[in-house]
């Protein structure tokens, strides 16, 4: 069920984090979303009644336990540092751009 919702939720929204509302990995790729200008959708699982079974869902469908989880046109992106170094290496933008969330 949780596996389902997660693939759903990644299918319907072009850019979308899975976060912890606490986590400073996770502030620090939505800020640098937020500072590109790219529409994204941040799911908080610390704030969903399923979180702890979707994270767990995610680390079998990723291979990532951890958060955040970015994903971009249905692409697992990777985590913080995956995020910022795909912006470093000036491949962050192009992503946003094809997903239409720039």
């Amino acid at each position: 069920m949780a596996l389902a919702k997660a693939q759903s939720l990644v299918d319907q929204h072009p850019v979308i984090v899975f976060s912890k509302s606490y986590c400073p990995y996770c502030n620090k790729v939505k800020q640098l979303l937020s500072n590109l200008g790219a529409k994204f959708t941040a799911v908080e699982l610390d704030q969903e009644d399923d979180g702890n079974d979707l994270q767990s869902a995610l680390a079998g469908w990723t291979k990532q336990r951890t958060v955040p989880n970015v994903f971009i046109n249905g692409q697992h992106i990777g985590g913080s540092d995956t995020t910022s170094s795909k912006h470093s290496a000036g491949q962050l933008v192009p992503l946003l751009k094809e997903a239409g969330a720039l």
